[in-house]
């Protein structure tokens, strides 16, 4: 189920409304109370993890994700399968509850090889935009073998339209002058913050500028962002077919659409198999045959 499709529509109250994360993630709960424990087994299938950025508790604040977990494991649900969620220690809310998080770092960098992106360590780095998404900036420096810089972001404490605002970013990492950079995370959400970043890398000579999610949801449209592909602020955005992707995105020259379908088409024949999804997990040695295919092939 893809809770983040907010082009289904339902009437009420004569008015078109959109349905959001909390009705599809009820859509989930009813589905499964109609199959009224008459299956041998059940797994969700849910590439956007329902709540997956309310996951950790600061103050007087829900953790909507792990109770949505632990409503799911009470209904009889044996496994959650997911994408790239935001904190995979989630899942230890439901310990007793299969918990598979997949990542598409594969179908990913086949994107950037099929665009031409000089992937060389001389002319290409890899930049985390914060701490929380170091490992995935790590884990594709070393796949494809190029350097690592890391951005802390200082945020202020006060609220700023339900915001924290950026005060500040402090970079740990290469010289940047020069050389291409590759930006990975999770995801984009209004995507006020990755240009803030791209802002920065400019500033210390990056060139061309390609950011790479699971799930771009641009909440507040794509026209910030058109403006800053046209001031030369990035190159590109490539992001997954995980959730719904609107037309308006579709049709920008700076968006780049990795397709998911063929991974998602695998995930459920396996289940249906009862086969394994272990050698999902880690793509390395298909990243690294990918790129030897690629050296093979004459410019």
């Amino acid at each position: 189920s893809d809770i983040g499709n907010y082009s289904c529509t339902y009437e009420m109250f004569g008015q078109t409304t959109r349905v959001g994360p909390d009705e599809h993630f009820q859509d989930i709960k009813r589905a499964i109370s109609a199959i009224a424990g008459n299956a041998w087994r059940i797994t969700v299938v849910m590439p956007l993890l329902y709540a997956s950025r309310q996951h950790k508790r600061k103050g007087r604040e829900s953790l909507d994700c792990a109770i949505a977990l632990q409503e799911l494991e009470r209904m009889g649900v044996s496994g959650v399968i997911t994408f790239d969620a935001h904190d995979p220690r989630v899942q230890n809310a439901i310990p007793l509850t299969g918990f598979e998080n997949l990542n598409a770092t594969y179908e990913i960098i086949e994107k950037l090889v099929h665009l031409g992106v000089g992937l060389d360590s001389s002319e290409m780095v890899v930049i985390s935009p914060d701490t929380g998404a170091m490992d995935r900036a790590v884990y594709y420096g070393d796949v494809l073998g190029l350097d690592v810089g890391l951005f802390y972001k200082q945020r202020s404490y006060e609220t700023s339209g339900g915001k924290n605002p950026i005060v500040q970013h402090h970079y740990i990492g290469p010289d940047l002058a020069g050389r291409g950079v590759l930006v990975v995370d999770d995801m984009i959400a209004s995507g006020d913050s990755v240009l803030s970043l791209a802002r920065e890398l400019k500033r210390r000579g990056a060139t061309d500028i390609y950011v790479c999610v699971t799930f771009a949801l641009f909440t507040e449209g794509v026209s910030h962002v058109q403006k800053a592909f046209e001031a030369g602020l990035i190159k590109s955005i490539l992001a997954t077919n995980l959730t719904y992707i609107p037309p308006t995105l579709r049709e920008c020259e700076w968006f780049e659409e990795v397709d998911m379908s063929g991974t998602l088409a695998s995930v459920v024949d396996r289940l249906n198999r009862a086969e394994s999804l272990s050698s999902m997990f880690d793509a390395t040695e298909r990243i690294h045959g990918l790129l030897k295919d690629r050296r093979a092939v004459p410019n």
